[in-house]
């Protein structure tokens, strides 16, 4: 009960942040006469999908594209409660919180699609034919290589917790990371590095208390704090999210962690009863076939499903022969992160060791 009352406390306090977007769509009309419209609910930034919903017009020059943004956990809940409902939101959710997908596809809330796309698609990236997951994308630390030295980069997971320790007047209020309160993805990251090792995931969480860390709801927010000079470090960042800033940002540094990487496909989920199936079906068919592959890797989401980093990232040259990944997989596990007593726990219990009960989350420092 105390931990239930004190997460309650915490949502209350929760900033706006945690709100949808906006509910008007970003609109591309068809490059054709239109016949037909595909409504998009996703929580995936639009500059990294952009590339990807403009090629695949080139290929259905006849389809107008509605693209809705939101933040994982506002994804969830409105589809979840429109689902309930029985008037499904839109054609296909995207959303990097893939656990969350798998709920509304066990509640009954997606329609399965078979196809030779889906059929060509890792087994661990297909659950039921329900869910898929459509890109490779690691977790990873980022840096401001203004203000952290060579010899402080952190390239393990325990190596940033002993920096913390080590320098903590330092870095006091400079490490960013989600808000897992607010953030579906932040909740799935930290629930997946807490099954890998929980000795060391429970150190870096108390070395972040002590450096007084600040939270955020998306990757956007993070990065931003960054490339601003408010925070140095960011920790568990979406790799995709992090290169496309590094490229418009040469202060920036990425670090695949060493000791294990966590990678997870970004889902997609074609709505029960979608108003336009054929066209859901058409664009999901396309997220997995080689030509979108090609621009999820080399103009989307940049990491590729061989392990193959792109170039300027430190770390192994390939994830998968390196053993340094660790696929969070498109399963029934899965289903268990989204278990709502053991959610509403592991959440407690991460404010309680990162805030406690006389702090609240910082601002950055100016």
């Amino acid at each position: 009960m105390r931990h239930l009352i004190f997460l309650l406390v915490l949502f209350m306090s929760a900033p706006a942040t945690a709100q949808a977007i906006g509910k008007k769509p970003v609109i591309f009309p068809a490059l054709s006469t239109a016949s037909a419209t595909l409504d998009i609910h996703a929580a995936t930034d639009l500059p990294a999908m952009e590339p990807l919903l403009r090629d695949f017009q080139q290929a259905a020059p006849d389809i107008t594209i509605n693209y809705f943004e939101y933040v994982t956990n506002d994804l969830y809940k409105a589809a979840d409660e429109a689902c309930r409902a029985g008037h499904p939101i839109g054609d296909i959710l995207l959303s990097s919180s893939v656990d969350q997908l798998m709920k509304l596809a066990n509640d009954g809330c997606a329609g399965a699609h078979r196809s030779p796309e889906t059929k060509r698609t890792a087994r661990w990236a297909n659950w039921r034919d329900e869910v898929f997951g459509f890109t490779y994308e690691p977790s990873i630390f980022v840096y401001d290589s203004r203000m952290v030295p060579p010899e402080d980069v952190p390239r393990s997971h325990a190596d940033l917790a002993e920096l913390l320790r080590r320098r903590i007047d330092f870095y006091r209020g400079r490490i960013g990371t989600y808000d897992i309160r607010l953030s579906g993805i932040g909740y799935l990251l930290a629930y997946s590095d807490a099954r890998q090792t929980t000795t060391v995931y429970g150190r870096l969480l108390e070395s972040m208390s002590r450096a007084d860390v600040v939270t955020r709801c998306c990757n956007s927010e993070i990065l931003e704090l960054i490339t601003g000079g408010q925070l140095y470090i960011g920790y568990n960042i979406l790799g995709s999210y992090a290169y496309a800033a590094m490229l418009k940002n040469p202060h920036l540094r990425i670090v695949v962690p060493q000791d294990y990487t966590l990678v997870l496909r970004r889902g997609a989920l074609i709505s029960k009863d979608a108003p336009n199936l054929a066209a859901a079906k058409r664009f999901l068919d396309y997220l997995l076939s080689e030509r979108g592959q090609r621009v999820s890797r080399e103009k989307a989401f940049f990491f590729a499903e061989d392990g193959t980093l792109p170039k300027g990232v430190d770390g192994p040259e390939t994830l998968k022969e390196s053993g340094v990944a660790r696929p969070i997989r498109i399963g029934p596990s899965l289903l268990a992160a989204q278990d709502q007593a053991q959610r509403l726990r592991f959440i407690a219990d991460w404010a309680d060791v990162l805030f406690g009960s006389a702090r609240r989350p910082d601002d950055p420092p100016k």
